[in-house]
């Protein structure tokens, strides 16, 4: 698994941004050495180890919808600070649900066929398929 590692890690930076990266690059790890004895075909471990890190990604983002956002201070009732600004491609990745952010980055970023996306979600490939299609479809109407 070691020649996984930059793979992965890329994946996860895409994913779920390089803030949360390492802490799901750990967890991914953890999670596979956890289900290691139980694998029963080691043919793609590739394949394998991607799916775990989607499943992560995914997890991430339920996760991190359910934790209350830390703050300074509170801001005024009619005035927000959205922050310092953020490329808007990445920040309509980040928008999209989190099946379709990874099916994108899977397939856009990481260059993964269907057939490996649909087995990283544990999904059918038409459902790997549609996933991509609609992630694309909402980030053309969002950039466009």
């Amino acid at each position: 698994m070691d020649h996984q590692r930059a793979r992965v890690y890329r994946f996860l930076v895409a994913a779920v941004g390089s803030v949360d990266a390492d802490d799901a690059f750990q967890e991914t790890f953890l999670s596979a050495l956890r289900a290691y004895p139980r694998l029963e075909h080691g043919q793609h471990l590739d394949r394998w180890i991607l799916r775990i890190a989607s499943r992560t990604a995914i997890d991430h983002h339920r996760a991190r919808a359910r934790r209350p956002t830390p703050v300074e201070r509170l801001p005024e009732a009619e005035t927000i600070d959205p922050g310092p600004p953020d490329d808007d491609l990445w920040a309509a990745v980040r928008g999209l649900p989190p099946r379709q952010r990874v099916a994108v980055v899977l397939r856009h970023v990481m260059d993964r066929p269907y057939e490996e996306i649909a087995d990283a979600l544990g999904i059918a490939h038409d459902a790997a398929r549609a996933n991509v299609y609609q992630g694309m479809r909402k980030l053309r109407e969002t950039m466009g």
